[in-house]
């Protein structure tokens, strides 16, 4: 057994032993139609088809609309986040000018060059630019480079009463230092936050894992909706009693039962993983 081999098993018997209020985890094998289904709680925007949205930007589903204890089918799990997606905008392609209604859209460029232009203000786009599009303004995208332009895209419902902002709110994830370390080894960057002008969702964050490091492993109640998705790397997502590979565009959503934990692994002797966290914390009402 190699030493990365070894390392792993080291880490996956220490988390085991633990939850996040420091009771033993339930030890039982795991049992199809006791446990949950993590695959039902997991999607990838290379499975889906493509949708046109904004006149010119590309779409494909990541999660979808569903139940958070008892998908319909795969990757049906989000019942806050309107809707989670992987767009593409093609090289010298600009998208039309749209006011939203109802939501709010949030976008995090993965690669290409561009601005984005509304409420009276243009800022350029690239890798690790974050910004939020109120409701009620208008706003387009301009793809200036030959290379396709890659994002993640979420839609933030607005709830009854809500006071959107007058512009967009870009931020620059390059010049965003390190807010806090969480659950053990997560590196996190605060994006957008509610006083950023988010409206239904809580957080939206990136976090990096050094090598060979693990997330301290925890469940989530009705209310808690957390999205987890990989960015750069290779990460193991630990998830109730199994694992699964989790490559660069794949997503999951913690099955919201208070007992199917979960966590994340870089197995990777030399390389960060790094995840995009969206989270609604409809829990921390009560």
């Amino acid at each position: 057994m190699s030493f990365k081999s070894y390392a792993l098993c080291f880490l996956l018997f220490f988390a085991i032993q633990t939850s996040a209020s420091g009771q033993n985890l339930d030890g039982a094998p795991y049992t199809p139609g006791k446990d949950a289904d993590i695959d039902m709680f997991m999607g990838s925007w290379t499975e889906s088809m493509p949708q046109i949205t904004h006149g010119s930007l590309i779409e494909r589903d990541i999660l979808t609309k569903g139940n958070a204890v008892t998908p319909p089918r795969r990757g049906a799990v989000m019942e806050y986040v309107a809707r989670f997606t992987h767009g593409t905008l093609p090289g010298h392609n600009t998208t039309v000018s749209v006011s939203l209604k109802g939501q709010q859209e949030a976008f995090y460029i993965l690669s290409g060059k561009g601005t984005v232009t509304g409420g009276g203000k243009t800022a350029d786009l690239f890798d690790g630019i974050c910004f939020l599009v109120p409701e009620g303004v208008e706003f387009s995208m301009n793809n200036t480079g030959d290379e396709p332009m890659t994002m993640f895209v979420i839609s933030d419902p607005v709830p009854a009463g809500f006071k959107p902002g007058k512009e967009i709110c870009v931020k620059n994830e390059n010049l965003t230092p390190i807010t806090s370390n969480g659950h053990w080894c997560y590196q996190e960057r605060d994006l957008l936050l509610g006083k950023d002008g988010l409206a239904t969702i809580y957080a939206i964050i990136t976090l990096t894992m050094d090598p060979m490091t693990i997330g301290h492993p925890h469940s989530h109640v009705r209310g808690c909706e957390e999205i987890w998705t990989t960015i750069k790397g290779n990460n193991i997502a630990f998830l109730g009693k199994q694992l699964r590979m989790q490559p660069p565009g794949t997503a999951y959503m913690i099955p919201e039962d208070g007992k199917t934990t979960h966590s994340n692994i870089n197995q990777s002797k030399t390389e960060q993983v790094k995840m995009l966290y969206i989270s609604i914390r409809n829990d921390l009402k009560k």
